[in-house]
């Protein structure tokens, strides 16, 4: 089974979302492909597609691949200049320590970014911080130029973003750690020893970063911190998490059509291998501040999809749906078989599939997708991701009281 609107390969495994541009009408999303397999593999690409808006992506053929001193192509960031030329800084890795990478760059070869040739080698891990692992590069333009923000871990457990700058994101120098956080350090919420995918933005007149929580080869959450940021150098005032379950990985900020800033994940787990495809992107979020808390909202595009009249039974396996949680608790069902059951307690959501079951924080109305094999949850206090299993043509929800309200999801 195969969602309709979370973009996944046609065959291969598919993890980090990256790059993801809007330009001339349509959007660009690049990805960590690895084509013919239906696990991880460091031989990784950049996968592309495009399409109207993220939730209707067509695939294309790969953009970069390994080879020219590319053992893999691991996940970076696309910027375009003021000139018009536009460049792909990835992370370029190689065997047995691959967990140390080199930031290198490309540009395109065509107007429609479908082919790409490889350039220099930008950047390389400093050698004074006995690093454990150093990947993923973003960009933005500062008012005193170009910075790069690259993810990094020490041995001692210190998880990091590195600083680079540049006046023409050609020739770049090392500034030093942006921002960093010890794993043993806990409170508001641990932040591991390895930031994966770290980006810097603004957002509501603050600063913000958001990162993927490594620790260890296990892959956790994406956390979060606000502050203030100036010229390379973050101060975090506030931490936070931003997913929780099993599933959300390596969020990738981009800026929507209207300029506004927005994250796409990676979901783990919503795989059918037997048709040879692991692994999707979730639909994209909507990012705003309250107070301290990073609050993510799904993207208003999913509601160009909303067919019918609002309705509690759905004829397909698509559907969008909004719940003020109570004590009386929500169900959804498939063919007869419950898929998912919900519950309030305080303010926290349980949240129960099969067997497993997770407490998740809320705050006001809860958003609820499901999309085929695809679960998503939101709210003002974070987000849950998780695979389900339907097993029936159609989707019957639940609810003792008269709080939810759906739409079916239909192209």
């Amino acid at each position: 089974m195969r969602p309709e609107f979370h973009f996944t390969a046609a065959s291969g495994w598919i993890n980090d979302p990256h790059g993801i541009t809007y330009r001339d009408g349509e959007y660009h999303a690049f990805f960590q492909y690895v084509p013919e397999r239906t696990d991880w593999a460091p031989n990784c690409h950049w996968g592309h597609a495009r399409g109207a808006d993220l939730l209707s992506l067509r695939e294309l053929p790969i953009a970069i691949a390994p080879g020219e001193g590319d053992g893999g192509i691991w996940t970076g960031s696309l910027v375009t200049a003021d000139d018009g030329l536009t460049r792909i800084f990835y992370t370029s890795t190689s065997e047995p320590d691959f967990g140390i990478g080199r930031i290198r760059v490309a540009t395109p070869d065509d107007d429609d970014w479908i082919s790409w040739s490889k350039g220099a080698v930008v950047a390389v891990a400093p050698s004074d911080l006995n690093l454990i692992a150093y990947r993923d590069p973003f960009l933005r333009e500062d008012p005193d130029g170009w910075r790069m923000f690259v993810g990094a871990g020490a041995a001692d457990g210190t998880a990091m973003a590195l600083s680079y700058r540049s006046d023409n994101l050609e020739a770049w120098e090392y500034e030093g750690v942006a921002l960093s956080r010890s794993t043993s350090e806990t409170e508001d919420v641990w932040m591991g020893a390895l930031w994966e995918c770290p980006q810097i933005f603004d957002i509501d007149g603050r600063s913000v970063m958001v990162s993927s929580v490594w620790d260890d080869d296990v892959l956790y959450y994406a956390g979060y911190a606000v502050g203030t940021y100036t010229n390379g150098t973050f101060t975090a005032t506030h931490w936070g998490r931003l997913t929780y379950g099993d599933s959300y990985y390596a969020p990738s900020l981009f800026r929507d059509a209207d300029g506004r800033p927005c994250l796409s994940f990676w979901m783990r787990g919503v795989a059918d291998k037997s048709a040879g495809w692991a692994s999707a992107h979730s639909v994209p979020y909507l990012l705003t501040l309250d107070g301290d808390t990073l609050v993510a909202s799904p993207h208003p595009d999913l509601e160009n999809y909303r067919t019918g009249a609002p309705a509690g039974d759905f004829s397909g396996l698509a559907a969008e749906m909004s719940w003020s949680p109570d004590d009386a608790g929500l169900s959804i069902e498939s063919g007869g078989q419950l898929v998912v059951s919900m519950g309030r307690e305080n303010d926290e959501l349980t949240i129960a599939i099969d067997d497993r079951e997770w407490k998740v924080p809320y705050s006001g109305e809860v958003r609820i997708i499901v999309d085929g094999p695809v679960l998503e949850v939101s709210s003002a206090r974070g987000l849950f991701g998780s695979a389900i299993s339907p097993q029936g043509l159609g989707l019957t929800v639940r609810s003792a009281d008269s709080k939810t309200s759906g739409h079916a999801l239909s192209r």
